[in-house]
């Protein structure tokens, strides 16, 4: 029970530190993306029902601060949470190491299906270049929050139903 409370305690800290302190005080390519942070989390260690909801929940508060279309990450949340769920009984969910690395692949596979969407759905020229220019210190800089993650209290206990 308190573990469920502090979980929900940190999931709630990270939107607002993703949605109204980071944007004001660091630059948009070296900004962490906490909210895939929190999603990653959540598929490595919630139940698939409440986590599926939730990863969809927190990629439509970064598409409403983000000011891009509504559900984009939305629906890159929910497919890369329902990815990693597939694969999470084979990961040592517990491994520091491991969920430092998994929040990399979803970083990057969360730019990936943002730019297949935009270019199936959109005609904006130049999107690639866009996309891909702040990529690598976007990418370092939330692997090094998930890193931080890490020495959180809660993610070294053990696993229960959140």
């Amino acid at each position: 029970m308190i573990r469920n409370m502090l979980a929900l305690f940190i999931l709630m800290l990270a939107v607002v530190l993703q949605t109204s302190v980071l944007p004001v005080y660091i630059a948009t390519p070296f900004k962490p993306d906490l909210l895939l942070v929190a999603m990653v989390y959540l598929a490595l260690r919630a139940p698939v029902a409440p986590g599926a909801f939730l990863a969809w929940f927190l990629g439509l508060i970064k598409d409403v601060f983000n000011g891009l279309y509504l559900g984009l990450n939305g629906f890159s949340f929910l497919i890369i949470f329902l990815v990693i769920k597939s694969i999470s009984d084979l990961l040592y969910a517990e491994s520091g190491e491991l969920f430092v690395v998994t929040v990399s692949a979803a970083s990057l596979a969360c730019v990936a299906a943002n730019l297949l969407l935009l270019l199936m759905l959109t005609s904006t020229p130049g999107i690639l270049y866009s996309m891909s220019a702040g990529l690598l210190p976007h990418l370092l800089a939330t692997a090094f929050a998930a890193s931080l993650v890490t020495l959180l209290p809660i993610f070294s206990s053990p696993q229960e139903a959140i």
